[in-house]
């Protein structure tokens, strides 16, 4: 595959044909030619994916890869220059409504009205998703518990430390009992503690049937938690499968420095072996 070149209206973005769905069950997201690119700057150059359902799915990339816009124009958050995604089937641009009752989104930097406080948060969450009162109440307090965030419930937002922040908005992604969880580093930031119980949560929640993205810097949790990945540089895909088939025999991180490469030489800075 060549690399786009530039012409007088900007970069080129390579954009493969539409494939045809997967054969069998429906995905539970669908990503084909997604591209977007930011002036002179390819972010991302014709993706196509396919996220089996019931499968815990790990995206890893470097810095700049392109892997959160993405899963921004995956999931609605980011109108993509050409593509389509679909998530269960609905096409997430065509039928936006649709396609986000279906999806929980857990974006990174994620923008909180951190003046409410935890509970009131959550709740808002709930009921802005038309949900029954009573219900919104009673998994409020259920997930609170869950993310060891009970003691905090009337604590604004705005007061949290930044793993509290991460898990208040987990939170407010699961509300509603989504079938897809799409999570931009869940665990920045959170304790160890917590991050077991975070794990435990979204095992549960895939062995019940939902469907989780987790995307990741940290090759070793990405190999613990997931059982298909795909790895992304450059704005491309360059492998994606099963964690198995991705690393090929080898540890996932070994896989994927030989897959994007990049890797700098250590000679030199003799000063630090003066000891």
């Amino acid at each position: 595959m060549t690399a786009p070149q530039p012409d007088p209206a900007g970069p080129a973005l390579h954009v493969p044909a539409p494939g045809a769905p997967a054969t069998g069950t429906t995905p539970a997201l669908s990503m084909r030619g997604l591209a977007k690119r930011f002036g002179e700057k390819i972010a991302v150059d014709g993706i196509s994916l396919d996220v089996p359902p019931g499968s815990f799915f790990g995206i890893v990339g470097p810095n700049g890869a392109g892997k959160t816009t993405t899963l921004f124009m995956a999931t609605g958050l980011l109108r993509p220059d050409f593509g389509t995604a679909l998530v269960h089937g609905i096409d997430v641009w065509a039928e936006p409504l649709a396609a986000k009752k279906l999806m929980g989104i857990l974006p990174d930097g994620v923008k909180l009205f951190d003046r409410l406080t935890g509970e009131q948060l959550i709740t808002y969450a709930g009921l802005l998703r038309g949900m029954d009162r009573d219900v919104v109440a009673s998994r409020v307090g259920e997930l609170l518990d869950a993310m060891d965030l009970a003691r905090d419930a009337g604590t604004l937002v705005v007061d949290y430390s930044a793993g509290m922040t991460k898990k208040i908005a987990l939170a407010t992604a699961l509300i509603h009992a989504p079938r897809l969880l799409v999570l931009d580093e869940p665990f920045e930031a959170v304790d160890p503690v917590s991050a077991a119980n975070i794990r435990s949560i979204l095992d549960s929640y895939v062995a019940s049937g939902g469907t989780v993205i987790v995307s990741s810097h940290v090759m070793d949790l990405v190999q613990r938690m997931c059982d298909h990945v795909a790895v992304v540089a450059g704005g491309r895909l360059l492998a994606a499968g099963t964690i198995d088939e991705v690393r090929a025999g080898a540890s996932l991180e070994d896989r994927f420095v030989q897959l994007v490469g990049g890797r700098s030489r250590t000679e030199g800075l003799e000063w630090l072996r003066t000891f």
